[in-house]
């Protein structure tokens, strides 16, 4: 079996302290083609304003494609607040060059019965679809694996995807957080857009006490499987970028970000290439 050399990204959650330059100045020293921009980063950012044409500058100055704007939060449970919201998102998108905008649903215990779910899903896809379409940008449907969220499943993203004929708007993302803490065992690489990758590495810990705090980079220690998820994602065919996305604070706070990034995307390299050998 031919080894296929991951592509990787950087969400700005890998260090939410830079400002947008800064952050494309890591990316560009590391040699990554690919960068998330959050909306959800205090005095940073889209928060603080930053025009979207500075950012669409800023990335082409370093050579970088601006991959989503991560994210549109509880997107399904649509209303006219929510349409309001993502259209700015999209428009944002639109204007500073972004390719996809991430579609995050609630996550507070709400909407997670069956039927209501799967019903609340089809309608904010519907709702979205005109919008992403008229701007030319994808919707990344992201499934969250905690108990609380709403839409835990990718199959169920993709069933009402293709139940909708809307494969050339949305996408999924594969979390491989998410998908270790959701116990799912479908990959979906034909209908993935993006992946999120993070680890974690507390030996003492359920895997459903894991939350966002606890992600870290990927190294040896890692308990999600993250090598096993990103060996069968591109053995399947999954060619697009794997995007860092570690919200621990010990990662935030590390001295040097780019050299603890570099050696995980080393080490996944040369797992993922002696995982197919």
């Amino acid at each position: 079996m031919t080894a296929v050399a991951p592509e990787f990204a950087l969400n700005h959650m890998c260090a939410p302290g830079l400002s947008v330059s800064e952050f494309f100045d890591l990316a560009r020293a590391l040699g990554v083609s690919g960068v998330e921009i959050r909306n959800d980063l205090a005095g940073n950012a889209i928060a603080d304003g930053t025009p979207p044409a500075a950012s669409a500058r800023a990335a082409g100055e370093r050579g970088l494609r601006i991959l989503s704007i991560n994210a549109l939060q509880r997107f399904n449970d649509w209303n006219a607040a929510r349409e309001e919201e993502a259209r700015a998102l999209i428009a944002y998108a639109r204007d500073c060059g972004a390719e996809a905008l991430v579609l995050v649903p609630t996550n507070d215990g709400s909407g997670r019965a069956n039927g209501e779910r799967q019903a609340n899903l089809r309608i904010a896809l519907k709702g979205l679809r005109p919008i992403l379409e008229q701007a030319g940008i994808l919707g990344l449907v992201e499934p969250l694996g905690f108990e609380t969220c709403s839409l835990r499943l990718k199959s169920e993203a993709v069933e009402a995807i293709e139940a909708l004929d809307m494969k050339g708007t949305f996408r999924v993302v594969h979390d491989t957080f998410h998908h270790c803490l959701a116990g799912e065992a479908s990959l979906y690489p034909q209908h993935t857009g993006l992946v999120h990758i993070s680890g974690v590495t507390e030996a003492a810990m359920g895997i459903a006490e894991m939350r966002d705090a606890h992600r870290v980079l990927v190294d040896e220690q890692d308990r999600l499987d993250n090598i096993g998820q990103i060996a069968a994602l591109l053995e399947a065919g999954y060619c697009g970028p794997l995007s860092f996305e570690p919200f621990s604070e010990t990662v935030h706070r590390l001295p040097d970000i780019g050299s603890a990034l570099a050696r995980s995307m080393a080490y996944i390299t040369e797992r993922s290439r002696r995982h197919a050998a």
